[in-house]
């Protein structure tokens, strides 16, 4: 039976136990006068003349190229022996994949100068079956062409800049490819997909298998699920076509919401191991390691509910970004590490922004518990071709992480950033709209966001961006629910109205989702202040605390996100360096940030309840 974990699979929701990883050193070209088409680079050798370490980006210094200025096309070329890729699959009828994590923004694959493969968008994962590519002999060859025009502003960027130098907020920029790339072996009849829906008030587990066929035959699927090492599922279904949706009644023991309970989150972590199996008759032609959860989110009122428990969000805003490899983290441990820190701070959950983050990083979320806020990186002019670029890419989102429980929640626009006339423009109201109700149709399980920070159209969280460095002032506007509401009605934080006119709100929780940002006057090449500079270490930390513990008196607020985890080049208001080294005590961090919240006073005793009891 397939392990739960396959440690470093590129895809842990859907791991197989032999794969080849292609990251290291490519030959590699920069084409500045975009002639390698015409010229049939990918068909050519002598035109790579430099080398790459590959997955990082070739603005970064662990690329070993480092140049940052602007190279809007770029080459990859590289080897692989065809004989060790395939020996390891153990059979005579293996198809062979080759995926690639995230290619920023545009990118074309040959294989053996034939063209296997186009995919649009930065942030997303696609593959492609090489076989009928492969020639004879045993050396393959694989090239890709990445085009990413750094002055588009219609094209989904997130943090990266599109100027020259890194300007306010706005940082390096990450062409290419910049996640693992890897080949992976399997039959000519094969699982594609497996996709978990849980439903903890129903107790059920739905699964969705989707499937590559080689004939028409009827297949079977054989799903086993197993809950700290005792079997909760086996059972077998027939897929007559390419896909079988099948729900799984669990236990009452793994879903039950009294005191012995299994369900995720962020104090107890459990984790569903599964095996999906395909098989043809009583033959097993192929299987994939997974792993899910039970875990429910919703909004009620003034509260978020987590497993049906009111919980409060402390959540710490993360940009993912190391100055040595830029969005692509140095390497597997650092991943891990990152989201190590936020326990250690005492955070409950993150807020990736900008970013669609390493599925690496989410799957240490799954397994240590930490919430998740999924961001989709804005573009910054409002178009017909940046909707269909948002909307392309954000349903790639969706998809790709549908299957960590550590995501409770969705935002496809942040600050009006791609819709800034959205205060009064129909037309761009109606894209945040059809965002919203895109992501609820695809997803219904999680929180959505339309706009994040200010200027709601539609949304299941009232959120507010609002860097005021005056505690007394950050009370009067979140003390209680008539504050909030005369808040969220009238004052404009961040120069801009909270909700655009209409009837948007009604009663939903509000979420302080960005605050704070203060900066270290010691912090070498902060070339942005920021909203609040202070001394020292001890008054960074007096006035973490001072904020925190405002919001944790609130008697209404359903949580917060504090800006930021760590500094990020000119933005230097992290609770770490960009080195990782924290600036303030941790365990005194620790200790504000669990303090109990006013407004959900039963959040404390349900996780220390669930703690005791597992």
């Amino acid at each position: 039976m397939t392990t739960l974990f396959v440690e470093g699979h590129p895809r842990p929701t859907q791991t197989r136990a032999r794969w080849t990883d292609l990251c290291g050193t490519w030959s590699f070209a920069y084409d500045d006068e975009d002639a390698g088409l015409r010229s049939h680079w990918q068909d050519r050798t002598d035109v790579f003349d430099r080398t790459i370490e590959v997955p990082f980006p070739p603005e970064s210094a662990k690329s070993g190229i480092g140049d940052e200025g602007f190279h809007p096309v770029v080459w990859y070329r590289r080897t692989f022996s065809q004989s060790a890729v395939l020996a390891a699959a153990g059979r005579d009828d293996t198809a062979l994949l080759l995926h690639f994590g995230a290619v920023d923004y545009r990118a074309s694959v040959w294989v053996n100068g034939r063209l296997v493969a186009t995919h649009e968008g930065g942030h997303t994962p696609f593959s492609a079956d090489i076989s009928d590519a492969l020639n004879d002999v045993d050396e393959q060859v694989v090239v890709v062409r990445a085009e990413d025009v750094p002055g588009d502003r219609r094209q989904p960027r997130g943090k990266q800049d599109w100027e020259l130098e890194p300007h306010v907020v706005w940082y390096r920029r990450t062409t290419g490819i910049w996640q693992p790339v890897w080949l992976e072996p399997v039959p000519a009849s094969h699982l594609a997909e497996v996709r978990w829906t849980p439903d903890v008030g129903a107790s059920t587990l739905a699964v969705t298998v989707r499937l590559r066929r080689a004939h028409r035959e009827p297949l079977r699927v054989r799903v086993r699920l197993t809950l700290d090492g005792l079997t909760v599922a086996d059972d077998v279904y027939t897929v007559e076509g390419d896909e079988v949706t099948r729900e799984i009644e669990l236990p009452s023991t793994v879903t039950s919401l009294g005191r012995r309970r299994y369900l995720w989150a962020p104090e107890h972590p459990n984790l569903i191991a599964a095996t999906v199996t395909l098989l043809d008759g009583d033959d097993e032609v192929d299987e994939v390691g997974s792993y899910t959860a039970m875990r429910s989110v919703r909004a009620q009122g003034s509260q978020i509910l987590l497993n049906e428990h009111p919980y409060f969000l402390r959540l710490v805003l993360a940009q993912n970004f190391w100055p040595e490899s830029h969005l692509a983290a140095p390497d597997a441990d650092a991943l891990r590490r990152e989201v190590e820190l936020v326990k250690e701070l005492g955070f409950n959950g993150v807020r990736l922004h900008q970013k669609v983050e390493d599925p690496r990083f989410l799957h240490w979320c799954d397994r240590l518990g930490v919430l998740v806020w999924g961001e989709m990186p804005s573009a910054y002019e409002f178009s017909t071709t940046t909707v269909h670029r948002l909307t392309r890419e954000w349903m790639e989102v969706l998809a790709r992480d549908h299957n960590h429980p550590c995501v409770i929640a969705w935002v496809p626009i942040n600050e009006s950033w791609g819709v800034p006339g959205v205060a009064v423009s129909t037309q761009q109201q109606e894209l945040v709209r059809s965002l919203f109700h895109l992501t609820k149709a695809l997803d219904p399980t999680r929180l959505v966001v339309g706009n994040d920070g200010w200027e709601h159209v539609v949304t299941d969280l009232t959120t507010v961006h609002d860097y005021t460095p005056d505690p007394q002032l950050l009370r009067e506007r979140y003390g209680d629910a008539a504050a909030i509401e005369a808040t969220v009605a009238d004052v404009q934080p961040g120069y801009r109205a909270i909700l655009v006119p209409g009837p948007i709100r009604s009663g939903e929780p509000v979420v302080l989702s960005e605050f704070g940002g203060l900066i270290l006057n010691t912090s070498e090449g902060a070339t942005w202040q920021g909203y609040r500079v202070v001394a020292d270490a001890d008054s960074l930390l007096k006035g973490y605390r001072e904020l925190v513990e405002v919001l944790l008196d609130s008697t209404t607020l359903a949580g917060f996100c504090y800006t930021q985890l760590t500094d990020t080049l000119q933005e230097k208001n992290g609770l770490l360096t960009d080195q990782r080294r924290p600036k303030v005590d941790v365990a005194e961090v620790r200790r504000i940030n669990r303090r109990t919240s006013a407004a959900v006073p039963a959040d404390a005793a349900f996780a220390q309840e669930i703690t005791e009891d597992t």
